[in-house]
């Protein structure tokens, strides 16, 4: 399994991908052309594989993916770029305060998740700093697990619920996945940041992807804070289903219609004044599949 990619050197962990596997490093095959390797892959590798200083093996084939996260530069930039592979939970990390949490990243990130056949779980940190539960209860109905996290409290609940698992931890930066990362893998120093006093973002402090080890089985992958999720390589169709509360719905819609706000014979209005769906989820839902045709709007 790759768990660190660095200037065209891939870390590999050997032995069954666990805490203590051999660790080799390795570069890219020139037969495997323009394919990517990221941070999860499940790789062949030939050459050296002792893992000495020093050594270095090639990676010729990458074994079919379960799961990817991906992202574009942009809604309508049709270049993706595939993040982390085979991870089972994305974890979406958003803090309740400094900075406030957006309704739209995590939309987007669910949506993310459900195109690269992960699961989503909402993280919520700095829970010190203000209730998470109004930004929190939406989510929980629909079925999306919710963790929160104290800075002052262990960490032991979200260890529970990672153990075992392939987890992406994703978020802005300035929202604590950082310190999340050293409070779940203490060894591990990850760099922290605080929020911009005159931008109110986070500064970036992890630079690029890496998979951590986590004490009783299982990995974190911990990527850099994003200011950007573009969902360009998703079918409208699947930023629809995305919104389960709105689905159903969507499908009383005629056919062809963009369920946008200009959609005269849209059934999502009827469907949320009959009390079926919630208004904030139905403009979120309409912002994004709008950015996908370039209209300016704002998530």
């Amino acid at each position: 399994m790759v768990i660190a990619v660095d200037r065209g050197r891939y870390t590999c962990l050997f032995d069954g991908g666990t805490a203590t596997s051999r660790q080799v490093h390795a570069m890219r095959a020139r037969e495997l052309g323009r394919k990517s390797v990221v941070v999860g892959d499940i790789v062949g590798v030939v050459g050296d594989t002792s893992g000495a200083a020093g050594s270095l093996a090639r990676i010729v084939r990458i074994n079919k993916r379960d799961s990817v996260l991906r992202r574009s530069a942009d809604d309508t930039d049709p270049a993706e770029r595939v993040i982390v592979a085979n991870a089972t939970h994305l974890v979406i990390v958003c803090a309740v305060a400094n900075p406030e949490p957006r309704t739209g990243f995590v939309d987007r990130a669910l949506v993310a998740a459900y195109a690269g056949n992960l699961s989503p779980v909402l993280c919520l940190t700095k829970i010190d700093l203000a209730d998470p539960e109004p930004f929190a209860a939406p989510y929980r109905a629909l079925g999306v697990t919710v963790l929160t996290r104290h800075r002052d409290e262990p960490v032991d609940a979200i260890a529970d619920y990672l153990t075992g698992k392939l987890s992406v931890l994703f978020g802005h930066s300035g929202v604590g996945k950082s310190t999340l990362v050293n409070a779940l893998v203490p060894e591990q120093h990850r760099q922290t940041g605080d929020v911009a006093d005159l931008t109110g973002k986070g500064r970036h402090t992890s630079s690029s992807a890496v998979a951590l080890a986590l004490p009783d089985g299982g990995f974190v992958i911990d990527t850099p804070g994003v200011r950007s999720l573009g969902l360009a390589h998703v079918e409208p169709d699947q930023v629809v289903a995305a919104f389960p509360d709105l689905n159903e719905g969507a499908q009383q819609c005629p056919s062809g219609c963009t369920h946008l706000a200009d959609a005269g014979e849209c059934h999502l209005d009827t469907w949320v004044r009959e009390g079926h769906g919630n208004p904030v989820r139905l403009a979120s839902l309409r912002r994004l599949l709008a950015s996908r045709l370039g209209q300016s709007t704002a998530t």
